[in-house]
């Protein structure tokens, strides 16, 4: 069902209530929230998309909320969603052609290496901006927000790292709490995602280019702080998981019901750190976001637990934990192979795609069928049988 009730500035602000009765009650509808993760994270959720397909579900859907890889994904689910041709059963029979198709000949091209090596030489572009010019060359053409449908609402998420706050780019709005809101904008696609999955230190930051009269006039309830044209002209944003990786924060407080799909990266112990101030620094600051990350997915798991409809699978899931007994071979050792699969935005050999696709069609299956649609019929197989994971 659609996103029917309206947004203000209020709706932006950063209350991630620890526990489902701090909510107020949403309206009725299903939010689905998806993480980064580079390539890897794009194509698990390819997978998740063409398995909410194969069930009829993507209809349903009245709000999808995306970081990083995940806004890969999300945006061409959006340019192509008034293409999808739905049947009565609410499954579109051009899924593949459509949404599949471009997101697996984008991962047969290297993206972020280019963009550095090409942005570091070049004087006039940034590598941010190399990114966003092979989204437009392979995705998004010179398409806008304002391509995006009214329902489901799409929201790709960046950080400001100006406010320090979510920024959220849609086809109704863009901005954040503490800037104020633009209304209806007409920001490229291409840049929106490239903001998004801008992940540090390399691909970041991203540049917005705003003209300060372009704001709505502030909601008297929640008045933003920061209005000075120094904040309003030239907005710096970085990947929207440095904020929040899972994208949970958008459909917090605005959906009934929350699916959840994780295809982040689990920090690696390292038995000898380095102690050089540069190094040492990073890693101190991967520590620091590995439990920002933590906690959310503790609170999120913690809610489902009291009265949080909904589901939550990770790419580091055993599959087995689900409880079914018809859920598609998945061995755990495969699938955490899977999930190591470097963060990058690099060419991926054909295969790897067609196993990364399909963990993310398993994963969102066993956790559907195991929380929210407890009578679904399995499917009868991957979406590439030969390839498995």
């Amino acid at each position: 069902m659609g996103d029917t009730t309206t947004s203000t500035t209020s709706d932006l602000s950063p209350s991630v209530e620890p526990m489902r009765a701090a909510r107020p009650k949403p309206p009725e509808g299903t939010g689905l929230c998806m993480s980064g993760g580079g390539y890897r994270a794009m194509l698990f959720h390819t997978g998740v998309l063409w398995r909410l397909n194969d069930m009829g579900m993507l209809p349903g859907l009245a709000r999808i909320s995306s970081v990083s890889g995940g806004s890969i994904t999300a945006g061409v689910l959006g340019l192509k969603w008034q293409r999808l041709e739905f049947g009565a059963t609410g499954i579109a029979s051009n899924f593949e052609a459509e949404v599949v198709g471009p997101i697996r000949r984008l991962a047969d091209e290297t993206v972020d290496a280019w963009a550095i090596g090409f942005g570091a030489l070049n004087p006039f572009a940034s590598i941010s901006e190399e990114v966003q010019d092979a989204y437009r060359k392979h995705l998004f053409g010179d398409a806008t927000l304002q391509d995006l449908p009214d329902s489901p609402r799409f929201v790709i998420n960046a950080t400001n790292i100006q406010s320090g706050a979510l920024f959220r780019f849609s086809k109704k709005y863009m901005g954040d709490y503490r800037i104020g809101l633009v209304m209806s904008p007409t920001v490229r696609l291409a840049l929106a995602v490239a903001a998004s999955s801008a992940f540090p230190p390399v691909l970041s930051p991203a540049t917005l280019e705003a003209t300060p009269v372009s704001f709505a006039p502030p909601d008297p309830d929640a008045p933003p702080d920061l209005t000075d044209a120094a904040f309003r002209s030239r907005i710096v944003l970085s990947d929207g998981g440095v904020y929040d990786n899972l994208g949970l924060e958008t459909v917090w407080k605005r959906c009934e019901t929350i699916l959840v799909s994780d295809a982040g990266q689990k920090i690696a112990a390292e038995p000898s750190p380095a102690s050089d101030w540069a190094r040492h620094a990073i890693r101190v600051l991967d520590v620091v976001d590995n439990q920002v990350r933590s906690l959310r997915k503790r609170m999120l798991i913690a809610a489902y637990e009291d009265e949080l409809k909904g589901a939550y699978w990770d790419i580091r899931t055993d599959i087995a934990d689900y409880g079914l007994h018809d859920a598609l071979p998945c061995p755990h050792a495969r699938t955490l192979a899977l999930a190591a699969t470097p963060t990058r935005l690099a060419a991926t050999e054909a295969r790897l795609q067609e196993q990364l696709i399909n963990w993310g069609y398993a994963a969102c299956d066993a956790g559907m069928r195991a929380h929210v649609v407890k009578d679904a019929k399995a499917p009868s197989g991957f979406p590439y049988r030969d390839a498995a994971v």
